[in-house]
Parts: structure tokens; sequence; C-alpha cells
């Protein structure tokens, strides 16, 4: 009997681990192609380092079914066979669907699935209009293939026999207990991955300079796992970096601790009318006047040779509406944390519209797509934009599955103009450059290879711009106005595919028009600064306090200092003129540092501070 018992325990480990191997040949087939920079040995390697995390994740499924295993000495009832399989089937349905989404995701993200999801799941709809048709039908493909792999795997592996040891309930009943007690232990054991002090994490999985071999070896269910854990926390406190407080407020201090007043004003009015174009994930590394990667963006290409360009800027985080609200209140990034998302705390800040108001300004946002994504929508109108306008306020004419086409979006932006008072501040947040990439005209390709749909779709975004600023020409306003092109977020890129690195989060910002004085005029600007510095830099060109705004930096002055930070996926940025890093906070790894040795320490706790500082900001809010 107990060697019956000590079969089937060891049975649903192999289970288990059997199919987490089986998730990893099956993602390896579909994407081999971003193999083919490694070798067949470190691909194989992978399902060796797997294997604590994948234990790890069998002890943790093995609990509840274990319960049943030990139940079946006290009786033999049909009932707890049928829930000892219904929960195993549950399990491998959660497996699955956490697997085949990352399966599906991976392309877009390019890192695995994570606690991310929640916030496109907040909106459903969004979820099946941002996917083709061709990751609906591969989710649904490999969801079935595993279920049904694993239905096989688990009606071959387990034949549950009778085990009764005794007629007498009270032995039959501690022999039950004592069994799930030692097993159920024993699982927990291997959960937490031995009796050592500290726990084991994701990073026992690490074994890979290639991101791509590390995410193919860790335990996707165990990692999605660990992430709704820590989307769940009230705060990330345990995983941020450790500093005492004095230290990191006198840090701090000293990197904001410069002149204020300069005389570097490139307006040649303070009350212009303004045009932001927030660009959908449009990376400096695919476009032509920011990089080696010509072809894309020609139009762009010639505004930004013509306008006041800054060419190292970096996105705050890798989503829409961080980005948006980063821009529009220059408040910094933090890991795992969207504030559009706690109206209780973002109505707190300031956004440039609300200071414009004391001039009179009256503000409008509008978007092709669906602003209750992260609460975009929300942000906006606590924050006073007078008109907020998404795909529900725009006519009914052929749109793309996520959202309506870059040139109407123009067309409507332009129709909007026409009707508003000046001054005016205008924004407009693109879109056909996010998946699905279903825009009119993508059977012409002229981009192949790495990031090729989304190269192809900034050849249409870029026309667009470009029939976008022939129209602005015509308008009565167009001499007063000042066009703002900035990235909304970086993207991959044929130059970088990571978005763990820092050239990931290099994006565009142009301030272009007729009211930039001739000095300024097809003039680029190196200083290293962020989306949180937008704010700073445009309100004292207009003559206005940024009191509002203690984490934006004045990029126009010439004593600025250049640092930038950023968040990656669970983990964070830190970049000056000094070089780089990003470290992820879970794994507590650093994932680049590119830093000289001599000055690496330093560099990093100067961002530790500044993310402990804004952290401390945020939570007081």
């Amino acid at each position: 009997m107990f060697k019956q018992l000590i079969l089937n325990f060891f049975k649903l480990f192999l289970f288990w681990i059997l199919l987490f191997d089986f998730q990893r040949i099956t993602f390896s087939l579909f994407h081999w192609r971003k193999f083919q920079s490694s070798t067949f040995l470190e691909w194989l390697q992978s399902f060796v380092f797997s294997l604590r995390l994948d234990v790890a994740m069998a002890g943790a499924l093995c609990i509840l079914p274990l319960l049943f295993l030990s139940l079946k000495l006290i009786s033999n009832k049909r009932w707890i066979t049928r829930t000892f399989y219904g929960i195993l089937v549950f399990e491998i349905i959660i497996v699955c669907l956490i697997h085949s989404g990352e399966i599906n995701i991976y392309d877009e993200w390019n890192h695995k699935l994570t606690s991310r999801v929640f916030k496109h799941l907040a909106n459903p709809d969004e979820v099946f209009r941002t996917a083709a048709w061709s990751n609906t039908f591969w989710y649904i493909f490999f969801f079935a293939l595993e279920v049904f792999v694993a239905w096989k795997g688990m009606r071959w592996i387990f034949k549950l026999h009778n085990l009764r040891i005794s007629k007498h309930w009270i032995i039959r009943s501690l022999a039950a207990l004592g069994t799930f007690i030692l097993f159920g232990g024993t699982s927990f054991v291997l959960l937490r991955g031995g009796f050592q002090q500290i726990p084991l994490n994701i990073n026992t999985a690490i074994y890979s300079t290639n991101p791509l071999n590390n995410d193919l070896s860790i335990n996707s269910t165990y990692n999605f796992a660990k992430s709704y854990l820590l989307y769940n926390r009230t705060d990330i406190d345990e995983f941020m970096p450790k500093m005492d407080t004095l230290t990191s407020q006198s840090i701090v201090k000293e990197l904001y601790n410069y002149p204020k007043q300069h005389t570097n004003y490139f307006l040649t009015t303070q009350k212009p009318n303004i045009v932001f174009v927030v660009l959908e994930g449009w990376s400096a590394n695919a476009m032509g006047c920011l990089s080696d990667t010509k072809g894309a963006t020609p139009y762009f290409d010639k505004l930004a040779s013509e306008g006041l360009l800054f060419t190292n800027i970096r996105a705050a985080s890798g989503t829409s509406e961080i980005g948006n609200s980063t821009i529009f209140s220059g408040f910094p990034a933090i890991p795992e944390v969207s504030i559009t998302m706690q109206p209780e705390k973002h109505r707190k800040i300031g956004s440039i519209n609300q200071d414009l108001k004391k001039l009179g300004y009256v503000s409008s946002f509008l978007f092709g797509g669906d602003l209750k994504y992260g609460n975009i929508g929300g942000y906006l109108m606590d924050h006073g934009f007078d008109k907020v306008i998404d795909e529900n306020n725009l006519p009914d004419i052929p749109r793309g599955k996520l959202n309506y086409y870059d040139p109407d979006v123009y067309r409507f932006l332009i129709d909007e103009i026409k009707h508003t008072k000046q001054p005016f501040m205008q924004c407009v947040f693109t879109g056909s450059s996010h998946s699905p990439y279903d825009y009119p005209g993508k059977s012409i390709k002229k981009f192949v290879g790495t990031e090729a749909d989304y190269m192809n779709s900034l050849i249409y975004c870029d026309k667009a711009i470009g029939d976008f600023m022939r129209q602005a020409k015509k308008l009565k306003c167009y001499k007063n106005t000042l066009f703002i092109f900035v990235a909304d977020h970086g993207h991959c890129s044929p130059i970088n595919e990571s978005p763990h690195l820092a050239p990931f989060f290099r994006i565009p910002l142009l301030f272009w028009g007729e009211v930039i004085k001739p000095a300024y005029k097809h003039k680029k600007i190196n200083t290293l600064g962020s989306q949180t510095d937008i704010a700073a830099t445009l309100l004292y060109q207009l003559g206005l306090k940024t009191d509002n705004y203690p984490w934006s930096k004045d990029l126009m002055n010439p004593n600025v200092p250049e640092f930038a930070l950023h968040t990656i996926n669970k983990g964070y940025g830190w970049v000056t003129s000094k070089g780089s890093m990003t470290f992820q906070m879970q794994s507590n790894i650093y994932v680049e540092n590119l830093f000289d040795p001599k000055n690496s320490k330093e560099e990093i706790k100067k961002g530790n501070a500044l993310l402990n500082e804004v952290y401390r900001y945020y939570k007081k809010l």
C-alpha cells in the first residue's frame, strides 16, 4: 500500500515535469527563428537549469491533489477519485492557459507572461481587438494541444487503486493524515527549494547571456505566480534597493541642485498654441534621424532636420498609460505601478494642461482607440482636460481592430483644431504602429526579418505624419502653433530586440513650428533626459513655474544634470552620461551594467536613491 502511495507521489511530480518540458518544446518550435543565435547545447541546457523551478512548481501543484490521494486511505468513494481528477484537470487548464498565452505574446512583449496581462484583461474587448486572427488561432491551437497531451498523459500515468489498509476508521484516518503531512510537507520543501535560509527564486533558472534562453528555462507558471503575488501587493518594499533615508534624500537633493534660471528661450512667443503628438511605440532605434536604421521615417526625419530635436531622451516605462501620464505630469515610473490606475494618487500630481489654464488655454486629448485602457481616460478627465475623445466619440468609418487608422485620427485632429478657441493645447495619441498592424496597404512590405511588421507600420504612420503636417500648414493658427512629437514608450527594433536594455527606452522628442526661433531650428540637442523632463522644459519656455513637477528637469538649462530613470519588467534602469544599467528586482540580477567599474558603484547608488525617493513620494500621495 505505502509502495503504491509513494509511486503515485512520484508519478504526480513526473507528470508535471514532463508537461513543463513539453511546453518548452512547443515554445521553441514556434519561436525557433529567435533561437538561431543560440547553439543547440545552449538550448538543451534550458531543460537542465529549469529543473529546480519545475520541481518547485510541481510541488505547489501537487499539494491539493495529494490531499485526495491521502483520502483514498480512508475511503474508496468514487467522488474522491473524481475530485482528484477534477483538481488535476483544473490545474492543467490554468498551466496551459498561461503558457499558450505566453507563446503568443512573446513576439510583441519579448518577455514572459506577467501580471501586466491583468491591465489588459481589465478591458477584454481591447485584448481581442489587439490580437491578430493568427494570434487567436495559435492561442487556441496551443492551448488545445497542451491540454490534450496533458489529459492523455494524466490518464496514462494515474491508475488509482484501492488503498484501504484497515477496517477501523481511526487507523485509516491517522494513516491518511500522516501521509498528507509527510508528502505535503515534502511538496512544500520542494516549493521552497530546500531548507536553506533564502528560498529559491527565478534566478536559479538563469544561465545564459541570452535572455531568450533564460526565458525558456524559467518555469512559466512559477514566473506568472510570482508576478501575480507582486501584482497583488499593496507595495513593493521587499524588492526596493535598500538605502538609508537620509542618504537617499541627500543624494537626490544634490541631483536636482542646479541653478534653475537661464536665458535659453527657443520660442518667439510665450503663448503659442500647442499640439502634442504622442506616437505609439516609436523607437529612436527605428528612425533615420536618430539611428542607422534608414527608410522607415523619411517624413519625420525631414521635420527633425527643420526643428529642435532632442536626440537622447528615454521613455519612463514600456506601457502607454505610464508614458502618457509621465509626459503630461512629469512623474517618474515605478516598477509594477501604474499611477493612472490609482485616482486617489494621480489626482495629487500636476499636469501641463492644468498649468496652462492659468494662461487661458483650453485642452483636448484625442485617441482613436479606447481610453479606458490603463484608465488613461480617467486620468485625463481627473486632470481637467476640457475635451477627451476616443473611439466612442468618433464617426463610424472603416477602422482597424484596435483603433482608427492614423490618417483618420489626424484628420479628426485637424477638424478639432479648426473648431477650438485659441490658445489651445491639442493632444493626439496615435495607434497604427501597435499590433496587430492591420492598417490599409499592409501587403506592401519594405522591411523583412526582425520586427518587420513593426518597421513596415512605421512607414505607414510616418506618411500619415507628412500628410497631417501639410494640412496643418493650411490652418489659420499654424504660424502660432508649437508641435511637440514624442513617443509614449520604446519598442524592439532591428537594432535592439531586448526590452530589458537601455536602448529600448530611447525615443524621439521634437519641437517644431514657426514659433521656434531661427537660432534653434535645424538644431540637435544631445542632453540626456527623460519623458519626465518635458513638463519643466515646456513650462519654463512659457514663463510658468515648475514647482508642481519636482521630478522634472529643464532640458534647455545649460546646467541641467544628465540622467534618466526608467522601469523594466519587474525592475528599473538608470542612465547617465557615464553609462547605464538595468536591474531586475525579483531575480536580484543586473541585466546589464555598462558603467565603468571605477564609477559603477557610485552611479548605481544615485539611481537607487532616486528610485527610493520617488517611491517614498508616491506612497505619501
